[in-house]
């Protein structure tokens, strides 16, 4: 499984472009509490997502995670808000069906009204 992002101001003939080839999904209830939460670094290439029911008020916290993160709130696929988390303290909220956790640049190049996908 693939996560990938095409820009809205792509061609749409464009292929998507990777952000991250190791996705772990957090479906259960367990998962999504515990996120990133006492792990040490995660490498690049990596991202956690959240899938959820349907879009609501997602918040993210940066407790007892030491390094900083991409997140990207995302509703049928378009990125709805991209934050810049910061370690320990980061907090971040917005409407999402899907939430996806990156490492810290990853989702530089990635906008707000962009598609971000899961691929097998």
């Amino acid at each position: 499984m693939r996560l990938v992002h095409r820009s809205a101001s792509s061609d749409s003939d464009q292929p998507p472009v990777s952000l991250a080839s190791d996705v772990d999904v957090a479906r259960s209830t367990f998962e999504q509490g515990r996120g990133l939460m006492f792990r040490r670094s995660i490498p690049d290439g990596y991202a956690l997502v959240f899938p959820f029911d349907a879009p609501d008020t997602q918040w993210l916290h940066m407790l007892f995670v030491p390094f900083a993160i991409d997140a990207l709130w995302l509703v049928d696929g378009e990125v709805r808000k991209a934050k810049r988390l910061a370690p320990f303290v980061g907090l971040g909220r917005g409407r999402a069906d899907t939430v996806v956790e990156l490492p810290a640049g990853a989702a530089d190049e990635v906008a707000v009204g962009d598609e971000v996908r899961l691929v097998e």
